[in-house]
């Protein structure tokens, strides 16, 4: 357990070394610039996920599941082929 100055009103407050810990004096959140670059970095998390071409959901079956599991299986191996060639052409004329 430590102090941290509170980003808002500037006071010395109790600290866990939580960002979502509050000010004993205003209330406030104590991560301030941390807090906020922690959601914007899970948002960022979320947002890439389900760029992925068989995302899968909490409420598909498991069937569905089971087969975008098989999908992304086989799509990373194509990937990995593709960028394969890609290195391979790249290497070669040197």
């Amino acid at each position: 357990m430590g102090e941290k100055k509170c980003p808002h009103c500037g006071k010395w407050s109790s600290w866990n070394q939580d960002l979502n810990d509050l000010c004993d004096h205003c209330g406030k959140s104590l991560g301030g610039i941390d807090l906020e670059y922690q959601k914007k970095r899970a948002e960022q998390k979320k947002a890439n996920e389900e760029q992925w071409i068989f995302y899968i959901k909490e409420t598909d079956s498991d069937f569905v599941k089971t087969m975008k599991k098989v999908g992304n299986f086989f799509y990373t191996i194509y990937i990995s082929i593709i960028t394969f060639i890609a290195w391979l052409i790249a290497a070669l004329p040197g």
